[in-house]
């Protein structure tokens, strides 16, 4: 049986099952406005306390453009092979982390940055609104009690 030929399901996904979902994802996208046009930039990021929290560089323009905005933010994945996976969207006011024993705690449990450079400022996300949807083939691994199976945390 090929992708095609299974029966899928979708699925619209709870609070904390959006942020079991993005914990597994290793990049995401943050979509904000720059020069009154939208714009997306990749980054790698962490879930912390049930915010979304990626770094950035002093000199990009990428901070100044969503220091205190609201920002959309979103991470999915998916198996071709089975057309199944996931997508989830965030939507928040993205500020950049201040607080010295927050900035210390990040720089030890936070993302690593994975482009070159030094990227010291963290941005913190709080999703005011966050929507997922989970399509999957039927059949799959056996369900966890809320019918869901979702990969294991990164």
């Amino acid at each position: 049986m090929n992708g095609s030929d299974m029966e899928h399901v979708l699925v619209a996904l709870s609070r904390e099952q959006c942020l079991r979902l993005m914990a597994t994802a290793p990049v995401g996208r943050i979509i904000y406005t720059r020069r009154a046009m939208p714009a997306v930039e990749l980054v790698n990021f962490t879930i912390d306390r049930g915010d979304i929290v990626f770094r950035t560089a002093p000199s990009g323009k990428l901070l100044a453009a969503i220091r205190d905005a609201v920002v959309a933010f979103e991470a999915d994945d998916f198996d071709p092979a089975t057309r199944s996976g996931w997508s989830v969207t965030a939507v928040g006011h993205a500020r950049e982390v201040t607080d010295p024993g927050d900035v210390g705690m990040l720089r030890t449990t936070g993302p690593c940055p994975w482009v070159p450079g030094e990227q010291p400022y963290f941005v913190r996300i709080t999703p005011g609104q966050l929507n997922g949807r989970y399509l999957s083939a039927t059949g799959n691994a056996p369900a966890e009690p809320d019918g869901l199976v979702l990969p294991p945390a990164r």
